[in-house]
Formats: structure tokens, C-alpha cells, sequence
């Protein structure tokens, strides 16, 4: 009698990791099929990004800049994992707590799928069809759950006949499901990259021609420093930096791509892409930075740009005399506010189609993008951009301004050591140290090392490219044995001293000197 019960016992306790699988497999099951069903409808319709895009746009400050600061541009792959561990516990507990006459994990699937239909029906863009993959997912959730806890109902009742019968239709319907998950997501992403045509037409992609004149110079030879492990002048696309709200690449073609420009304007206008590639395209390099970059981060990179001047667009539309921002929006509903009197200042502000000899990838805007020289991206760098409206600082606010960020984010001087990096063994005697320094649009004029708390050292720089993109230099240390704390500072043509007091990135850019510790042997 005694071995029966404790028969029984393991018989119902092996069923608790079979009811969480059930969950779990429901749960993709939502999520594959509403990926699926969101195709014709629109990626942002999709449950799992509708949601993921939607704790993006409601998470307070501190916790955006802890994620930017903690991961870096793997932010959205952090994001990513930690909803899918969330959905899994959650899921697997719909599992265990399902029962035929007491749903409670059905009831748990629908308060999920609650939230993806709120999610998706909040986003920029939404209609009332952007419910219907939520709403889709989640019925055939349940369904699966349901049929998947009472496959497994034998295990718990102790049946030996029944009990094998049972498991064998549990494996079955289990192995359905999840292979209903894994196709109709597949499917989903696949016709997601392949309906709108976006990555055939980026191939067809013809680069404009600049006009003579146009061009950007070429790096001198005395421009990049070339020190082994310091960062190269010009970034290459794939190592460019990415911070961005969209937690799925917006995949835009040429062919319906538009920019409408209306607002506090005499004469509105739609541009399409046969439009912006009629006029005379400039190519410049320019140096890009996020306002969340921490001292000495990563958050910069140095391109080569060709596209079309936005002063030119201005002009052409006529801006009300009392206008004095431009109010951005990408496809996927992010904002950002630029001083008018900034894009008619002379500096080369453009619609960007080029990025380093090649379309705009899509991660970085293709087909078209915004390139302001001395603004942080937040409140200049659009991609994806496809409105422009004028209009003024006290009437309307960008993404990130209603978010507690400064209102206008001029580029602060900063400067950055490469090598050596931090807690390096060196030799004693001749050490090269070497970084890069930037002040967009005022340029660098001097870059300062200190060891220690010894005096400030001038360091070599290298030759200036333009104001508008970073500086190398190197400094030759005579090292001696012991542990040591390089420092650095920058100042610009401005006479703008780069200051030593530590803030963080929150309103309007980090500031403070980078420091790098070393031991020398």
C-alpha cells in the first residue's frame, strides 16, 4: 500500500513539469502566431515587439540609462532575453495551475494577452486591426493549453493503461505544438523581411552621384594615428554604434518612402524619393554621438555621409519668422526636436542616403536619415525619418524632452584613452598612450594627459580632419614601475576646457575626465 501511494506521489509530481511545458509551448504559440497573423497588418502589430516597444517607451528614465549604461548597444538584446525569461515563468506557472473545470491558466494566458492588445493598440500608427494578431495568439493559446493539461489529466488520476496512452497523446500534441510555434513564427519573420520588398530593394540600390566640388576630402595619412588597439578615424558600418527606441528595424523602401514637411510653413510639401535624389547631394564626415555615452564610453562614431542639405528644404517650404524647432518623426513614431536656427547656421545638417560608400544600412535609417554636425542623436539624428513638422519649443516636445531630457543637446568636449586599457601591464620606460577627443562643430585645439596627480601634459595631435569629427592624439610616457592613473582632457577652438566634475548622462550629456589605471612592471 505504502509503495502504491508513493507510486502515485511521483506519478503526480512528474506531471508538474509536463503542465509547465504546456505553458511554455502555449506561450509560443501566441507569439508565433500572432507574429504570423501581424504580417499583413504590420510588424509593430506584432504581440511580442508591441509589448516590447511599449516597456521601451514607459520605463522611467533611470531605468532607460541603466540599461544603455549596463549593456551598451546590446540594450535591446538584454530587453529581449528578460521579457522571454518573464514569459516562460509565467507561462510554465499557467501550466501548473490549469485545470479541466478551473482555468486559471487560461485565465493567465488572456491577462497576458491583455496586455499585448493594449500594447498593440497604443502604438503610433495603430488601427483596430492591430489587435487581431494578439487576439488570434492568444485563442490559439488556450487552445493548445487546454488540450495539452488534459492529455496530461491520466498522469495525475494514477491510471497504468490510460496513464501510458496518456503520455504517449501528450508527446504527440506537444511536439505539434511546438512544431505550429517554431513554423508559423519562421514563416511570420520571413514574410515580415520579404512582403515590403525592403531588403531586395536595398540591393537594387543606385548611389547618387556628387556634384564636383561636393565631395568629402580624403583622411590624410597624418589624420589616424594607426596605434594598435585605438580607435580607427573612420568607423566602419558595422562597428557604428546603434541606440535607438525601435526594438524592430523599420524595413522602408525607397519606392514608398516620403517626407511630408507641414507645420508653421508657407507652402507644405511631400517629398518622395524621386524628389530628394533629383537635387544636388553633399558628402561629408561627420562625427555622431548618444547623449547617454558614459565618460570614456563607446556611444561615438566616425562616417562618412552623403545626402541632401535640410537648409535647402527649409528655405524651400518658407518657415515662419516666430518658428524655431523642427519636429522629426521616423517610421516608428519616435520624435526629436532640432533648433531650426542650428540647421541655418552654415553647418552641413543633412538627409543622409549614404553611409560610408554604401545605402544607409537598415539598423542606421535606410533609405533615409538625418546627419546634424554638434547635436547628440537624441535631438538630431532621426532615422527612418518621414515627417517634418515646424513648429516651436514652448508648443510641442520631442520623445526623449518628455522624458525629463534637455530641450537642445549641443555636443559637450569630451576626450577618451584607448590604449592602454584599463589595469594593462606595461614595461617600464617609453609607453605610447593614445585616445581621441571630440567637440563637434567647435573642434579640438588641445588634448592633456596626467599621471597621477602630477601636472597636466600636452599630448600630440594628430591632424585635423574638420570641426565637425573627432581628434586623435598619442602621448609618449616615460613610465615608471608601479601602479599609475592615467587622465585625460580635452579643449576645444572655442577655449572650452573640458571639466573634471563627474555628472551623469541626465539632461544633456555625461561630463568628467576618463581615467585608466595601469601597472607598470
Amino acid at each position: 500500500m505504502t509503495g502504491e501511494l508513493e507510486q502515485n506521489r511521483g506519478r503526480r509530481w512528474s506531471t508538474v513539469p509536463a503542465r509547465a511545458l504546456s505553458g511554455v509551448l502555449a506561450a509560443a504559440v501566441i507569439l508565433a502566431v500572432g507574429e504570423l497573423v501581424s504580417v499583413p497588418i504590420g510588424s509593430a502589430a506584432s504581440p511580442f515587439f508591441a509589448v516590447g516597444s511599449t516597456t521601451v517607451d514607459r520605463s522611467p528614465t533611470w531605468a532607460r540609462e541603466f540599461a544603455i549604461t549596463t549593456f551598451g548597444t546590446n540594450d535591446k538584446t538584454a530587453l529581449f532575453i528578460g521579457m522571454s525569461i518573464l514569459i516562460v515563468a509565467l507561462a510554465a506557472i499557467a501550466g501548473v495551475v490549469e485545470r479541466t473545470r478551473r482555468p486559471y491558466g487560461s485565465a493567465i494566458l488572456v491577462t497576458l494577452g491583455a496586455v499585448g492588445v493594449y500594447a498593440a493598440a497604443t502604438r503610433p500608427g495603430a488601427s483596430a486591426v492591430s489587435v487581431l494578431p494578439t487576439i488570434v495568439g492568444v485563442g490559439a493559446g488556450v487552445l493548445v493549453l487546454r488540450l495539452l493539461t488534459c492529455r496530461s489529466r491520466g498522469l495525475d488520476e494514477g491510471r497504468d493503461d490510460r496513464d501510458t496512452m496518456s503520455r504517449r497523446h501528450f508527446l504527440v500534441l506537444a511536439g505539434s505544438a511546438a512544431g505550429v510555434a517554431v513554423a508559423a513564427g519562421a514563416v511570420g519573420r520571413h514574410l515580415t523581411d520579404t512582403v515590403a520588398g525592403a531588403v531586395r530593394n536595398r540591393m537594387a540600390f543606385v548611389a547618387p552621384a556628387g556634384a564636383p566640388g561636393n565631395g568629402a576630402p580624403a583622411v590624410g595619412l597624418g589624420t589616424d594615428v594607426a596605434v594598435p588597439g585605438a580607435t580607427p578615424f573612420i568607423t566602419a558600418n558595422d562597428d557604428f554604434y546603434r541606440i535607438d527606441t525601435a526594438l524592430q528595424v523599420p524595413k522602408l523602401t525607397t519606392d514608398g518612402w516620403s517626407l511630408r514637411i507641414h507645420g508653421m510653413v508657407e507652402r507644405e510639401m511631400t517629398l518622395t524619393w524621386a524628389d530628394l535624389t533629383s537635387r544636388i547631394p553633399i558628402e561629408r564626415t561627420v562625427t555622431l554621438t548618444c547623449v547617454s555615452n558614459p565618460v570614456g564610453g563607446n556611444l561615438a562614431g566616425n562616417a562618412t555621409w552623403l545626402g541632401y542639405p535640410m537648409k535647402d528644404l527649409l528655405d524651400e517650404v518658407g518657415v515662419h519668422p516666430d518658428a524655431d524647432m523642427l519636429l522629426s518623426s521616423s517610421s516608428d513614431g519616435f520624435t526629436s526636436g532640432t533648433p531650426i536656427a542650428v540647421l541655418r547656421d552654415g553647418r552641413d545638417a543633412m538627409l543622409a542616403v549614404l553611409m560610408n560608400g554604401e545605402p544607409l544600412p537598415f539598423e542606421h535609417g535606410y533609405p533615409v536619415r538625418q546627419v546634424v554636425p554638434g547635436l547628440y542623436g537624441y535631438v538630431s539624428a532621426t532615422k527612418w525619418v518621414v515627417d517634418w513638422e515646424i513648429t516651436r519649443f514652448d508648443r510641442a516636445q520631442a520623445y526623449w524632452t518628455q522624458r525629463g531630457w534637455a530641450e537642445q543637446g549641443p555636443i559637450k568636449t569630451a576626450s577618451r584613452i584607448d590604449v592602454p586599457a584599463s589595469f594593462d601591464k606595461v614595461a617600464a620606460g617609453a609607453v605610447l598612450v593614445a585616445g581621441t577627443a571630440w567637440a563637434q562643430h567647435r573642434g579640438i585645439s588641445q588634448v592633456e594627459i596626467r599621471v597621477d596627480d602630477g601636472p597636466w601634459e600636452k599630448a600630440t595631435l594628430a591632424e585635423e580632419y574638420s570641426i565637425d569629427t573627432w581628434r586623435q592624439w598619442t602621448w609618449r610616457w616615460q613610465a615608471e614601475p608601479g601602479s599609475h592613473t592615467l587622465r585625460v582632457r580635452a579643449t576645444d577652438h572655442d577655449g572650452n576646457v573640458q571639466t573634471g566634475q563627474f555628472t551623469s548622462a541626465t539632461p544633456d550629456g555625461a561630463t568628467g575626465w576618463h581615467a585608466r589605471s595601469v601597472i607598470v612592471v
